[in-house]
Order: C-alpha cells, then structure tokens, then sequence
C-alpha cells in the first residue's frame, strides 16, 4: 500500500508536489521548515510527513533564495492525508490542496485519480486510449477526482477536450501497481509562451 503509517487521533499526513508549468525548481517550507533535501523540478515532490493537526505555513522559495515566492496556510485535520500542489506560473503562483482518500486498498487493484492543473486549458476528459469511453469527465482546471480502481498493469492515456473530443496530451506506456494510489495530472500549458513554460502533458505520479 502507498500509505506507509498507520493514522491516530491526533496526527495528519501531508505531502508537496510541484506543478507549476515552468522550468524553475522550488524549495518549500512548511511554518518555517524545509520539507525537501533537493530542490523540487516540474512533477517532483515530497514523500508524506507526519503533522500534529492544526493550520500550517505553506511557503515555496526559488533554489537558491529563502525569499517567499509564493505562501498560504493550509488546515490538516487529524487521521487525514492531503496533497498540495503548487500552481500557476511565477509572478502568479498558487496553491491547491486535496484530501486524499487512501482507504481502498487490495491485493490486484491500482487506484487512481485525474487532476487538472494547466491554466489555460479546457475542460478535460481522461480515457484509455482508443477507449469509446472516459475514465474522468469535464474536469476543469483546479479540479480533482475521486480515486477509481483500476486493473494493475501497463496503460495509455489520453486528455481529451470535453467539448470537442480532441486529445490535448498523451501518456504512453504507464505501469500501475496493484495496492498503490497513483495522480493522473495534466499541467503544463496548452499555449506556452517561451521554451521555460511547460507545453501540455500528462505525468503519472505514486502517491507515498
């Protein structure tokens, strides 16, 4: 399972992934602390890390700078998980922070979620490639899903425009777990402006 500890009354459980559509890395600190050993680049992230419940300083600072780019405070409620996802480009960062429901669990099932994180995007639709059918509909931007179950294996994927039907970004060649929680993000940007801003993708990424 992608849970590593057991919860209790009291503690929560949080974890940070960087999706801003942009080449920079970040640091990020949470009331002061720095969470990651190595600067986080598009698509990295922490692992989750026990809290205390209670309301908690968010603040993300360019590698080589401690200087506040972009805070906020998030709430993490006891015998809970979140995930926080910085967003938007720099000069207008932004944060969003999603409960993570990690309860399903078995021994020939992945579970996974489609999260919409590109700000210049549509609506989109998540679906298996050539599928008539979508596993995700009209998700926009800053929206997440409910985790579905899957069966473990190899997957190609495509974000579809849900007005349209056109794919927007591909994922070829994807390997789910069985037991593990997996986000199905699409960021970057559908009209980068420079060779620094991410062009539309799709990442897979195990949640731990």
């Amino acid at each position: 399972s992608c849970k590593k500890q057991e919860t209790d009354t009291s503690t929560s459980f949080m974890r940070v992934v960087n999706t801003s559509p942009s080449s920079p890395t970040y640091n990020v600190y949470l009331n002061g602390t720095k969470l990651n050993s190595a600067a986080l680049p598009y698509a990295g992230g922490t692992a989750y890390a026990s809290y205390p419940a209670g309301s908690y300083t968010v603040k993300f600072t360019a590698a080589s700078s401690a200087e506040s780019l972009f805070s906020t405070t998030v709430a993490l409620s006891a015998s809970s998980y979140y995930s926080h996802y910085l967003i938007g480009k720099p000069g207008s960062l932004d944060g969003l922070t999603v409960a993570d429901d990690l309860s399903m669990t078995s021994a020939d099932k992945a579970y996974i979620r489609f999260i919409h994180l590109s700000p210049d995007a549509p609506a989109l639709d998540l679906a298996k490639t050539e599928a008539t059918s979508s596993l995700f509909s009209n998700k926009a931007y800053k929206s997440a899903s409910a985790f579905i179950a899957v069966d473990a294996g190899t997957y190609a994927l495509d974000a579809k425009e849900t007005s349209t039907g056109a794919i927007k970004a591909s994922l070829t060649s994807t390997n789910f777990v069985a037991g593990y929680h997996y986000d199905i993000i699409c960021g970057g940007l559908a009209t980068p402006a420079n060779d620094t801003e991410k062009p539309l993708n799709l990442q897979a990424i195990l949640i731990k």
